[in-house]
Parts: C-alpha cells; sequence; structure tokens
C-alpha cells in the first residue's frame, strides 16, 4: 500500500480547498499537513483567515434562516443521506484519517462508523426537540414553552479524533436547526474537509455546514468566539486555550459548550476481577497511543492486587505492534507530533527520577521519528508530572491504594473531571465510587465509554456543557416563554 492520497478509491474526497457556503476557496496561502509515520507531506491545504472566516460567517448566518424553517423531518432525510455516505465511504475517511492523525486503519474505521451514528443520532433527535404546556396562573391565559435553533455556531475541534469530534457537534447543531462554521485542528484538516465534500452530495444546503482550515487559529478563533452573528461556540482541546475562548466569548454574551483537559483515573479494587480490569486498562489507555482525552492518565490499584496486575498489564502492553498505522495489523500508530513524543519522553524520564520502574516501553524502541513504544511504570506516586499533567501518549504509571477512601481521593485530588473508570465486582463499593468520583462520566468494569446516545462532558475544569445524547441538542436551542392571555 502507498503511503499518500494516492490510495484513496475517490480522489476527490481529499480537497485541499475550504468549504464557504458551498463553495470551495483556495484562498492566498498554504500549508502542509504531514503523516506522522513517515514525516512526508500529505497535501498543501488552503490557510484561510480572518477575511475568510468572516465570509463564511455571513454564509451561516444566511443559510440558519432557511435550514431553520425547515422541518426536523426534513433536515433528518438530508442528515441521514450524509450519514450513509460516510458509511459508504468508510475506507477511504479511514484511510484519509489514518495518514494525517496517524492512528492505526482499525481504529479509524470505528471512528468513521461512529461519526456517522453522531450523525444519525442528531437526524432522529432533531424530531424529538419537545416543549412544554404549563399549567396557567390565570384562567384566561394559556403558558406554552418552545426551544428553538440558537443560530449560527462557532466549532473547533482537535487533531485527535478528527472525524469524530466533528460530527459529534454537527448532528447536534444541524439536528437543532442550526448551521455551523468549523476549523478543524491544523494537523488533521482532511477528514474534515472530505465531510464537507459528503455533506454537499448528500444535499445539506449551502452555507449550513462550513469548513475553515488554518494555521492561524487565533485570528480564526477570534471571529469565532467574538463575531456576534455566531450564537454559540463549541470547543473542544486544553483546559487554557478553552479559558481563553471563553473571555472571547463573553464579549458577545455566547452560549459555550467546552470539552476541555481531562486527567482520568482507573481504580483497581482487590475484588475486581483481573483479567476484565486489565483488559479494560488496554482498551483505555493505549487507544490511539494514548492520545485521548478520556484514557486513564493516573492508575490506582489496591495492594492485594497490585503485582498481579501490574505483571500482566505490562506483559500485554509489551506484545503491543507498534508501526505505521496502514499496515494491517498495527494496534498502535506514531504520536501525532515530535513536540508529543518529547512530552513522553521528559513524563518517563520525570518519572524514572522519582523511583518509577520501567516494566516495558519507556522509549522509542527503533522506530523513532514520533513513536513511543507502550509503557508502564510500577513504583509510581503521585509527586510524578502525570499526576498533574495529561501525558497523551502510551504510559501507563500504575500508583498503590490501601483503602477505598484514598483510592477515590487520590482519584479526585485534581482541578480536571472528565472521566473515571473503577474495576470492582462488589455491587455496593460500585455505587459508592461512582457517586462519589468527581467526574462527568464513570466507567464501571469496562474500558471503553463512548457512544452517541450517552452525554459526553465533564466536571470542574474539564468544561461545561455535554455532547451526544438528548442532552447534546440543549446546547444549541433557545427556551422561549410565550403567554397567551385574553382568551
Amino acid at each position: 500500500m502507498g503511503q499518500g492520497l494516492e490510495i484513496l478509491d475517490r480522489a476527490e474526497l481529499a480537497p485541499t480547498s475550504g468549504y464557504l457556503g458551498g463553495k470551495w476557496r483556495a484562498g492566498d496561502a498554504r500549508f502542509a499537513v504531514k503523516n506522522p509515520a513517515t514525516g512526508e507531506t500529505l497535501a498543501e491545504v488552503a490557510d484561510l483567515g480572518a477575511s475568510d472566516t468572516e465570509a463564511a460567517v455571513s454564509a451561516a448566518t444566511e443559510a440558519w434562516h432557511s435550514w431553520s424553517r425547515l422541518t426536523a423531518k426534513e433536515r433528518s432525510v438530508l442528515m441521514r443521506r450524509w450519514a450513509g455516505l460516510i458509511l459508504q465511504h468508510q475506507e477511504d475517511l479511514a484511510r484519509i484519517m489514518t495518514l494525517e492523525n496517524g492512528k492505526v486503519l482499525a481504529e479509524a474505521r470505528l471512528e468513521t462508523a461512529l461519526s456517522a451514528a453522531y450523525i444519525e443520532w442528531g437526524a432522529e433527535e432533531g424530531r424529538r426537540i419537545y416543549g412544554d404546556v404549563i399549567p396557567s396562573h390565570r384562567p384566561d391565559a394559556r403558558l406554552l414553552v418552545f426551544r428553538q435553533s440558537i443560530g449560527p455556531v462557532g466549532v473547533i475541534t482537535p487533531w485527535n479524533f478528527p472525524s469524530a469530534m466533528l460530527t459529534r457537534k454537527a448532528a447536534a447543531i444541524l439536528g437543532s436547526g442550526c448551521s455551523l462554521v468549523a476549523k478543524p485542528a491544523a494537523e488533521t484538516p482532511l477528514s474534515a474537509l472530505a465531510l464537507a465534500v459528503l455533506a454537499d452530495e448528500a444535499g445539506i444546503p449551502a452555507g449550513v455546514f462550513n469548513i475553515v482550515p488554518s494555521k492561524r487559529a487565533g485570528e480564526v478563533g477570534k471571529v469565532l468566539t467574538e463575531d456576534a452573528r455566531i450564537r454559540a461556540f463549541s470547543f473542544t482541546g486544553s483546559t487554557a486555550v478553552g479559558k481563553e475562548l471563553m473571555r472571547q466569548c463573553a464579549s458577545t454574551v455566547k452560549k459555550t459548550a467546552m470539552e476541555l483537559g481531562g486527567n482520568a483515573p482507573l481504580l483497581v479494587f482487590d475484588d475486581a476481577d483481573l483479567e476484565t480490569a486489565i483488559t479494560g486498562t488496554m482498551q483505555s489507555k493505549f487507544r490511539n497511543g494514548g492520545q485521548t482525552c478520556i484514557c486513564p492518565n493516573r492508575i490506582f490499584v489496591q495492594d492485594k492486587i497490585y503485582d498481579s496486575y501490574i505483571s500482566g498489564l505490562a506483559e500485554q502492553a509489551a506484545q503491543i505492534k507498534v508501526g505505521n498505522g496502514l499496515t494491517e495489523g498495527m494496534q498502535q500508530g506514531p504520536l501525532i507530533n515530535q513536540a508529543a513524543v518529547e512530552k513522553v519522553l521528559r513524563q518517563v524520564e520525570n518519572a524514572k527520577s522519582l523511583g518509577g520502574e520501567i516494566l516495558c516501553g519507556g522509549d522509542q524502541g527503533t522506530l523513532g521519528g514520533c513513536f513511543h513504544m507502550p509503557t508502564v511504570i510500577a513504583n509510581a506516586n503521585t509527586k510524578m508530572e502525570f499526576a498533574c499533567e495529561e501525558t497523551f501518549g502510551p504510559v501507563a504509571p500504575v500508583v498503590r491504594f490501601a483503602t477505598e477512601a484514598e483510592g477515590v481521593a487520590m482519584a479526585n485530588d485534581t482541578e480536571f473531571g472528565l472521566a473515571a473508570y473503577a474495576f470492582t465486582q462488589d455491587l455496593a463499593r460500585a455505587f459508592r465510587v461512582s457517586e462519589t468520583l468527581e467526574s462527568g462520566m464513570v466507567s464501571l468494569n469496562a474500558g471503553v465509554m463512548t457512544t452517541e446516545v450517552a452525554p459526553f462532558g465533564g466536571y470542574k475544569e474539564s468544561g461545561l456543557g455535554r455532547e451526544g445524547s438528548h442532552q447534546g441538542m440543549d446546547e444549541f436551542t433557545e427556551t422561549k416563554y410565550v403567554q397567551f392571555a385574553g382568551l
């Protein structure tokens, strides 16, 4: 198999221009998108700026007036057609994702399927945005509550799930009757542009779905957060950047939905099924090379089961097949760039300096470049950098704890609260721990929790609002109370 976009069955799924108002805009500058597995340039993509973003906002504003007036069923038909096209072109979309992101093809295929599921869910939930009839306070009046689309929405998405993060937002936005202007991550714009091709083919009206690729994040972000025509703003990324974007949104009192940083704990209690706990940890920790916002960054294991657990985890982690994601059978690809590798190497060295024992991995192996081997660290402690800084890499530091109270306290000792995991066969403990963990999402006895049917979001500095489920539609609707008097 080749190493570039020539491997696609449909070359037109890899445009390099922005998609604004139903038309492709080349702009006056370009930036390189590189394959992290090889370091080679995949494409030179349009580097759009503030004026282009303003044009996209104008197109989204005009389109919103007509899109919001369609019936929910009319919108649903077009969105479901879009979801069908995503599934129809699953293999090409997965290849694009692997080329620009590095994740293995098996994971890219799953993400593409999830992307279609998000669009389908938004299409269906858009038909269930209900209001209320309130018992009146006066006999000659009737009180009604409507939920209406909020308007054009600004969106900024990350590189680690370049398709699913965009479709999860787009599903709720379009299903609610809103339009959007999205800036995908500069590392992975091709997946977003491919979705735009299919949205156009599905008949999504011009201006409803706009993609602004750019290396000028601050410039584009300023328009999306400060232009008064954008009524809501949705962002997935770091907490530090999210805080700055929230400040900018305050200038026009925008509604914000923020999915920010995570520092997920994973708790293994001494009554856990060992095989289930190890399998769940492998699934959650090493998926996408550890580059997920909900993968466990801090693993806490109770004394009695610690030695058995960590030896089993290290044995399985050492067997992960690492290489170019395009090669069938690979289980982990490269990290997104050299800076990501350097961060992981620094955290591993910090752990070693504070008494951590490397049971497997700990370096780049023989692959070099943007690769880092799956790593398990024994004798980890909460003074190490991983305890307060998200790793975003294939490193599993394992901390020992004695009591349930101690384990939960260490798990909650962070300003973040996106996801948490716990493994126990004690039903009472499962309820206690799930209720006590300060996290927006808790997975008991399983390493994978993401689904379009459940709400995704966090506590504390991990964000505001929810994506997915019916709660995800709430972020992009306004509640209107109407009193009919004189009856």
